[in-house]
């Protein structure tokens, strides 16, 4: 769809699969796969924890963190938590949400924090004329108790200076910043060769505790 702002992508799963085609934005997109109930199965496993979240949406409506601890699941949906002592269980509960919609599942990562809540950061770039311009970056932090860090869900808003110095190192800051940028042109690239007409693009990027940037995902209506 195309608007004053440019074509409107609204597939997560389509922008990923272009991102994982290129060798170096690939290392720095969480393993991601269409929600079933072996993918799920299978992710858990591996990884201990998993993003569950709808195909088509904004805003973190929807997105739901399961964890595997033995043989017990734990689902969290903003605030509420609930166990289950069986998989089947959990796979229940989750398509009772899902209502139909595709979903898909990326791995967990575990976020740097401030005061024990993630952050992660967004960075928008607008296509100006013929040059893409990068416009903000900006740092979100979570509400406490909440693992999604949308400011329409409680989220504080934070300059990325502020957010990698107090959840890393101060002496990370620029190498950090000059990485998303970098990865933002890298993506940019990719996408608009896939898909000619986009206008702007928001990034959400995480740090995890060892210092790597993870691409979330990218939206083509960043707000």
């Amino acid at each position: 769809m195309l608007n004053g702002q440019g074509r409107q992508l609204a597939s997560k799963w389509a922008k990923t699969a272009a991102l994982l085609s290129h060798p170096r934005i690939a290392p720095h997109i969480p393993p991601t796969r269409l929600f079933s109930g072996p993918n799920l199965h299978s992710m858990l496993f591996a990884y201990g924890i998993v993003v569950i979240k709808p195909v088509r949406g904004a805003g973190g409506h929807g997105v739901i963190k399961v964890s595997r601890e033995g043989g017990t699941y734990t689902y969290t949906y903003y605030a509420t938590q609930r166990r289950f002592n069986s998989f089947k269980g959990l796979l229940r509960a989750l398509r009772s949400r899902q209502r139909g919609r595709r979903y898909i599942i990326q791995r967990g990562i575990r976020l740097a924090t401030i005061a024990g809540r993630p952050i992660d950061y967004r960075v928008k770039h607008v296509k100006l004329g013929d040059t893409w311009v990068i416009r903000a970056m900006v740092g979100r932090l979570a509400r406490r108790g909440l693992f999604v860090t949308n400011l329409c869900r409680g989220g504080t808003l934070l300059s990325a200076r502020e957010g990698i110095g107090r959840s890393l190192s101060r002496r990370m800051v620029s190498r950090k910043k000059s990485e998303m940028r970098a990865l933002t042109r890298a993506a940019t690239a990719v996408l608009e060769s896939r898909y000619p007409g986009i206008g702007q693009l928001g990034f959400d990027y995480g740090i995890d505790r060892l210092g790597k940037i993870w691409i979330f995902e990218v939206n083509t209506r960043p707000q």
